[in-house]
């Protein structure tokens, strides 16, 4: 169980502390253990219960229950609480921007005790004289309600990915027979909806559940699961693997595109009967992909080794995790060549934004760090909040000491499209905006971007000659992969960015680089492939 499921497992028991009336002191500290684990550089699973108690703001109370969930896989507290708490109670818990005071209120008042029930009142207009709602507050949460609920049983890819890889393993370990990772994993999507593995075992789905710990078979539903996930394992002959792997890696539409093609021992093999040049899964969702001058670009869609500089992250001097230094030779053990230290500008309060005292004191740090280094470089540059007016935060005479400046949105989210477009506009036709940060300010499967006219936005960025960041967290990965052929269409440049907050978080450049593979970006169409001299000289652009 890694740092973010412990975290994830505190916040959630501090929630339903409060829901249950519980001592505030307790669940505030439950609240403060999910920020301190999320924080946490080293996973807490390699760690002793000493270690763990003498960290910031985890105490012995705290370490033991994170030892009792490594060592069980629960904390007993928790699951007391959930006892006396209906399931639907729990899932109105998990729907962000609803707290448990109101989802106390709605149960105490209304007698509701699900997302689905709660939406039906919305509908009604039954929140309108609640307390602390109102008929704004109750739009909202209608809103939240069907994204929450369009979003159930969904797993960003990452996530997806790694649960998979653990199911896998198991069974390659423990059943006869091949099994490979297809569907919407292996096209890289960036939700998945449904997991799938491809299989030519002989074992049956109950026989695979008796020999796989964590694998469950439901005979009622004749379904299998995996860590409560639903996992469909698709059954095949050892003769037919690479055919149905293609086709359960592949939309209908690309291959009606193909045409006629036949069963042959490898994918590769398939194309090649098809005298067409090798198509891997990710680019497999349209005709698109088969088209012939496509065909022949597909050499120099971006690869992750490409590159070279990682743009767009968090220090110790704002909300990251590891220091200057640490975030510094953390790069240069991954090979590359610049690092973009972009802390959080002063109006970013909450995550201890810089102020102007402490901007000097961090440039002194990475002049004197530069020194120490031959063939690397860190830039000074500021994660700048974009201000309700379209502003940058800090005065020009300020910004004008950066390297470059990273806008970005932050807080006042509720925007209408024409406020959200034009606070963006403003932003982009800054003299001192060099990228655009994650755009949209979607948080997947939890939190819906801002609405935008996306055509205006990118328009903008070319004609002011500003970066658009792929933000590759995985949770973000915004700029949408749909709207990148756009982007480089009108010639704007596309920085896949880590938005790293710890060592870590720099690994996210993968995740950006598969939904820029599924846009196939170029790889001059990509600011961080550049060399360190080649992007001194785009410093040097504007």
């Amino acid at each position: 169980m890694g740092n973010k499921e412990i975290a994830n497992e505190f916040q959630f028991l501090g929630k339903i502390m409060e829901l249950h009336g519980e001592n505030p002191f307790k669940t505030r500290a439950y609240s403060a253990a999910y920020i301190q684990i999320r924080k946490m550089p080293h996973p807490l699973a390699d760690m002793s219960q000493e270690e763990i108690s003498n960290m910031q703001g985890i105490g012995k109370a705290i370490s033991e229950k994170i030892q009792e969930l490594l060592s069980t896989g629960e904390i007993k507290t928790l699951e007391r609480f959930k006892e006396m708490t209906p399931v639907g109670i729990q899932n109105l818990l998990r729907v962000k921007g609803l707290g448990p005071k109101k989802v106390r209120l709605v149960w105490d008042e209304l007698g509701v005790e699900s997302p689905g029930e709660l939406l039906y009142a919305c509908k009604e207009n039954r929140l309108v004289e609640l307390k602390g709602f109102g008929l704004k507050t109750q739009d909202q949460l209608l809103a939240q309600l069907e994204y929450f609920m369009s979003s159930e049983g969904k797993l960003l890819w990452s996530t997806a990915e790694e649960l998979t890889a653990r199911l896998i393993g198991q069974l390659e370990a423990k059943c006869s027979g091949r099994f490979v990772a297809t569907g919407e994993i292996k096209r890289l999507m960036p939700i998945v909806e449904q997991v799938e593995i491809l299989s030519d075992t002989d074992y049956s789905d109950e026989e695979l559940a008796d020999h796989v710990e964590g694998l469950f078979y439901d005979p009622e539903k004749e379904e299998l699961s995996f860590e409560g996930i639903n996992i469909n394992i698709l059954k095949t002959e050892a003769d037919n693997f690479a055919l149905d792997l293609l086709e359960s890696s592949s939309t209908g539409e690309f291959l009606d595109a193909l045409g006629n093609y036949s069963s042959a021992s490898t994918e590769e093999e398939i194309f090649e009967y098809l005298d067409l040049p090798f198509v891997s899964s990710e680019f497999r969702d349209s005709s698109y992909a088969i088209e012939d001058e496509v065909l022949d670009a597909l050499d120099d869609v971006i690869k992750e080794q490409e590159i070279k500089g990682v743009i767009h992250n968090h220090s110790t001097y704002s909300d990251g995790v590891n220091s200057l230094s640490q975030m510094a030779e953390a790069c240069i053990a991954l090979g590359y060549k610049y690092l973009v230290i972009s802390d959080h500008s002063q109006s970013a309060f909450y995550a201890n934004g810089l102020k102007e005292d402490r901007l000097y004191q961090q440039w002194e740090e990475i002049d004197q760090l530069n020194k120490g280094y031959a063939d690397f470089k860190i830039y000074k540059s500021i994660e700048s909040d974009i201000l309700n007016n379209g502003a940058l935060d800090y005065p020009d005479d300020l910004l004008s000491k950066f390297d470059l400046i990273i806008a970005s949105i932050h807080s006042n989210l509720k925007m209408d499209k024409t406020k959200a477009t034009q606070r963006l506009l403003t932003a982009i036709e800054n003299p001192y905006t060099r990228i655009l940060g994650h755009p949209t300010g979607r948080l997947l499967l939890s939190r819906q971007g801002y609405p935008l006219d996306f055509e205006k936005v990118i328009d903008a960025c070319a004609q002011n000659n500003v970066v658009i960041e792929l933000n590759a967290n995985p949770s973000r990965l915004d700029l949408d992969y749909e709207w990148i052929p756009y982007a480089v269409r009108k010639g704007v440049l596309i920085s896949i960015n880590p938005d790293a907050h710890s060592i870590k978080g720099i690994e996210d450049i993968r995740y950006g680089v598969n939904v820029a593979r599924k846009a196939f970006l170029q790889r001059n169409d990509c600011l961080n492939v550049l060399t360190r001299s080649q992007f001194e000289d785009w410093i040097k652009e504007k």
